[in-house]
């Protein structure tokens, strides 16, 4: 039997450090730390849900639209008005809402995957809001799983 500390061990990422790195890099973090770390929540789950290149999708979309949206960012005195302007503006901004939908749908996958594992494994249900999922996604994701050895104390006193 698997210890319930084993997978916060093996992804060794404490939540208020990957939230600060996530500040400091503007959103890149997080991006990094999927592509590199899912991989261990998948080995560890026995659950594939998701793919490098999904992930890869989220950062292309992230990327272009950060480019986009400082690319569509003009002084109208300055340059005049140019409607191309606002399209390239709006294409960014769908671009930037279909990373975060692409990045709750991740989420989403992960809760599962890790509800499963936690049930299957050490037969208690792992309980995560999924406000809190839609939220904070990937961070929250991350918090519970640093959370649960507690959860699991919890459980084995009841």
């Amino acid at each position: 039997m698997t210890d319930i500390t084993m997978l916060g061990t093996r992804l060794n990422t404490k939540t208020l450090n990957f939230v600060l790195l996530s500040f400091v890099t503007f959103g890149i973090y997080p991006l990094m730390w999927l592509y590199r770390k899912q991989g261990i929540i998948i080995d560890t789950t026995k659950v594939s849900f998701s793919s490098d290149l999904y992930v890869l999708w989220i950062a292309i979309c992230y990327g272009i639209s950060r480019q986009l949206s400082v690319m569509g960012t003009t002084d109208p005195e300055l340059y005049g008005y140019d409607p191309t302007m606002d399209a390239i503006a709006m294409l960014g901004g769908v671009l930037s809402i279909a990373s975060c939908v692409m990045y709750i749908i991740w989420a989403f996958k992960a809760r599962t995957a890790l509800q499963s594992y936690v049930l299957n494994t050490f037969k208690f249900e792992l309980k995560m809001n999924v406000f809190y999922v839609i939220i904070f996604n990937v961070f929250y994701i991350t918090y519970c799983i640093n959370a649960m050895p507690e959860a699991f104390a919890k459980h084995k006193i009841i």
